[in-house]
């Protein structure tokens, strides 16, 4: 099995800019990566983790792999690459900004004898999909991929499951979503965030977050 995970650092999270800068959030996407890239290594299923990046990066322990396109027509791209070159190997999509997906996570993922196994982001989107033979399905990234992803699996005849996670589901987009990666993180996305001085906030209600 092969894993990839799609990443642009350029102008990475843009919907932190009210809390990070340019520079930060560039720091914060690469260590989300780290954390990703870690977690797929160490869960010891895959024997190739590919970084698909729009641009050149310095990472240790994956493969980097240059993507010149869209979202959806490098990782299309990237599925058809394999299906034509005779490896049709099962792949595992994991988006670069899910700092809380566990081993475990990525163990029971891949341990689905199911054709499609779809992990929903929130809001209908996809962070993660396992998919066994390459060669039948494509992406469709943007929107409510999620019902999209199940529905191309269907039309192909596939069997899909739907993998439902606390840790897969987070995906930090939003100023409120850094909170998350301070209550549960424990890897170098927190690491990142404590170092710029972010703390948690709360007087009995929703926790926040503060920057000292």
């Amino acid at each position: 099995m092969r894993a990839v995970i799609p990443f642009k650092k350029s102008n990475a999270k843009s919907r932190l800019s009210p809390l990070l800068t340019d520079k930060e959030r560039e720091e914060f996407a690469m260590a989300m990566l780290s954390d990703v890239a870690g977690t797929l290594v160490s869960s010891g299923c895959f024997e190739i983790v590919d970084i698909l990046s729009t641009s050149v990066i310095d990472f240790e322990g994956a493969n980097i792999v240059l993507a010149n396109s869209g979202l959806n027509e490098a990782l299309n791209e990237y599925l058809e690459k394999m299906s034509s070159h005779s490896l049709n190997e099962p792949v595992l999509i994991v988006m670069a900004d899910i700092p809380l997906v566990s081993i475990k996570n990525i163990r029971d993922i891949t341990a689905s004898r199911s054709d499609v196994v779809i992990a929903p982001g929130r809001m209908g989107g996809t962070n993660a999909i396992f998919i066994r033979d390459p060669s039948r399905f494509r992406v469709d990234y943007y929107g409510a991929s999620f019902l999209k992803h199940r529905d191309i699996a269907q039309n192909n005849g596939l069997v899909v499951e739907v993998f439902d996670s606390f840790n897969v589901s987070t995906d930090i987009d939003e100023v409120a979503d850094i909170a998350e990666v301070l209550i549960h993180g424990t890897g170098r996305a927190a690491g990142c965030l404590k170092r710029l001085g972010f703390t948690l906030s709360g007087n009995g209600g929703r926790l926040g977050v503060n920057r000292t």
